[in-house]
């Protein structure tokens, strides 16, 4: 089965992930050393500070250049590209807003706001799914549990049909994996990312959140996530 990293900032100088090419091609070594066959560069979109439009060709810009510096020989992940949305009031109106997904997918991976959430934000979401019919990805969710009163529209959240997104750092804590698990529970299935930003630091490190599920969950449990996986993005077990 392959293995699917839904969550990096590994796109030359776009965004606060990697810098240059050479940094990125060393993070892509490393996600390669940890069994990673495709990879999703979800650089940052922020709509206060960019167009989709001007985005998107800094994106695909960053992504030709790192393409050039790779051979056949290498034995780096398949990239996929991305983005990671920073929500914004409005978001479910804008226009283009499919131009942000996983590409070959309806997919897209949202960053939810770092501030207390509001009955506005949850509607803006079911919109998104009822009228615009995307699916949606919450980005490393677990990270919105100690803003107050969010647990409970988290939990909200999680009635929708929505998937989520853990980045693989977070099974170090205890804490954060006891809400993981809680979560779990409740949604049924959970996605992995590394939300790498860089070799040394915030390496990519999905194999600690998919040992981390493993252990806890078992190993079928691993099988249908990355057969799901392999679903959310459109693509078939090579």
């Amino acid at each position: 089965m392959l293995v699917i990293d839904f969550h990096s900032h590994i796109l030359p100088g776009i965004d606060d992930g990697s810098r240059n090419v050479e940094k990125s091609l060393g993070m892509l070594q490393i996600s390669a050393s940890q069994g990673v066959d495709i990879i999703a560069a979800t650089s940052h979109f922020y709509a206060t500070e960019d167009r989709i439009s001007s985005f998107l060709d800094r994106r695909q810009n960053a992504f030709e250049q790192l393409k050039q510096c790779l051979t056949e020989k290498d034995e780096y992940p398949e990239i996929v590209v991305g983005a990671e949305v920073a929500f914004f009031s409005g978001i479910s109106r804008a226009e283009r807003l499919e131009d942000l997904t996983y590409q070959g997918t309806d997919l897209l991976l949202l960053e939810m706001p770092f501030s207390p959430w509001t009955k506005a934000d949850i509607d803006e979401i079911k919109y998104i799914l009822e009228r615009r019919r995307m699916k949606v990805l919450l980005a490393h969710l677990e990270r919105f549990l100690t803003i107050p009163g969010n647990k409970k529209k988290i939990y909200e959240l999680l009635e929708l049909p929505v998937y989520v997104q853990i980045n693989a750092e977070s099974f170090e804590q205890w804490g954060e994996r006891r809400q993981i698990f809680k979560m779990l529970k409740k949604k049924g299935m959970i996605f992995l990312g590394s939300d790498c930003h860089g070799v040394h630091h915030r390496a990519p490190n999905l194999i600690k959140g998919r040992n981390a599920l493993e252990k806890k969950m078992g190993k079928a449990f691993m099988d249908e996530m990355d057969a799901q996986a392999l679903y959310l993005l459109n693509r078939e077990e090579r």
